[in-house]
């Protein structure tokens, strides 16, 4: 076996300048003590001397990054004269041919001018088409609870009604109780100034109780609570928890999908209605302020100014976004890959998405009872 010995390069003015290689050429020896760098500012000085006779008989040893040093200080080419084995050309004419090979170009695909709108109508059809799966697993998750009710996640639905519910009562109650104030005391003024002062229980009874109050919840609740449920599904996809319950045969459709589409449903109409007593009490504080009009009388007139069928359209509306927050929220929990950037992403989307739905479907509503006599 042949001895490893340090590289070397000597330069002999005998009989004419050669360049003498000898040692091993390897990569471990050439980083040793900083061989590489000298060797290569050796090579660097001999690039001036085109017509110098290179000995490589006495190498040792030779990989590819010492052929590749020797071959850039030959500028990428065999020298005039040149001695050496012919295991160590075999090496260096595979450098020539690797060089020779020609660069791929790589060309910028060109995309079309609605391309991009073409992708963007493309994600949607997806998300459309998981939301309407999911809506169908959903239907089945149901089938099953009413088949089995005793075997229902009951301990789930009731913690989500907890948290989605209970727990949102006093931001909603704050909000409405504001929102009541301000729009009181936006149409008090100009109801005053034109002497109808009695009118702003209409006012107040039907957009609030029509429109914003479903509304209103309906913003809160899909930023407070359906943002918690797509960080909770995705914080369980990053720990594989979603996995595990797979493995096991845990269905997660009926034990984390369904319990919170169920309780959001629940919870939405009571969270409106919530809404809307704290907006009018406030609308009634501000009104007595404003236009010296009691509480009394704006309780009394209020049957009067709002029908019934508004009240339920109301409660409708909470049950469809209820619903539809759910679905939106779970979804997107559901998508998330399995690291923290796709965690805040999904998150933003979900809420972003559930309160565009939200206004959409209000949209609909407008249109669908717009007949109702308000």
């Amino acid at each position: 076996m042949r001895k490893e010995t340090k590289p070397s390069l000597t330069i002999l003015s005998d009989q004419g300048p050669s360049a003498l290689v000898k040692g091993s050429w390897l990569i471990d020896m050439l980083a040793e003590n900083g061989h590489m760098q000298a060797l290569h500012q050796q090579l660097l000085e001999l690039q001036h001397h085109p017509n110098l006779q290179w000995d490589l008989r006495q190498l040792n040893s030779l990989d590819h990054i010492g052929a590749q040093l020797l071959w850039v200080s030959w500028n990428r080419q065999f020298p005039d004269n040149i001695q050496l084995h012919d295991t160590h050309k075999i090496l260096f004419e595979r450098l020539a041919h690797v060089q020779a090979l020609p660069i791929p170009k790589v060309q910028k695909s060109k995309q079309l001018p609605f391309g991009r709108l073409g992708l963007l109508a493309l994600n949607f059809a997806l998300h459309v088409v998981a939301i309407i799966e999911l809506l169908g697993q959903l239907v089945l998750d149901l089938g099953r609870l009413i088949r089995h009710p005793l075997q229902g996640p009951w301990k789930e639905i009731s913690a989500n009604v907890y948290r989605t519910g209970f727990q949102a009562l006093a931001i909603t109650a704050l909000v409405g109780l504001l929102i009541g104030v301000v729009l009181s005391y936006l149409t008090g003024q100009q109801l005053k100034n034109y002497g109808g002062d009695l009118f702003i229980v209409n006012l107040l009874g039907i957009s609030i109780i029509r429109e914003l109050g479903p509304m209103l919840a309906a913003i809160l609740i899909a930023g407070r609570s359906g943002s918690a449920i797509t960080a909770q599904l995705g914080v369980m996809r990053v720990t594989e928890e979603l996995d595990a319950m797979r493995v096991m045969g845990i269905p997660v459709g009926f034990r984390l999908i369904m319990p919170k589409v169920i309780a959001l449903t629940i919870t939405m109409p009571l969270i409106i209605i919530w809404t809307d007593v704290m907006a009018l009490i406030g609308g009634a504080l501000s009104a007595q302020v404003i236009l010296d009009m009691s509480p009394g009388y704006f309780l009394h007139k209020l049957p009067e100014a709002v029908s019934l069928a508004n009240y339920w359209i109301g409660l409708s509306k909470g049950i469809v976004f209820g619903l539809l927050i759910g679905l939106v929220a779970c979804h997107y929990g559901l998508r998330i890959k399995p690291n923290t950037e796709s965690l805040g992403l999904g998150t933003t989307s979900s809420v972003v998405v559930s309160i565009t739905t939200v206004i959409i479907a209000d949209a609909f509503f407008a249109i669908l009872f717009s007949k109702v006599p308000y």
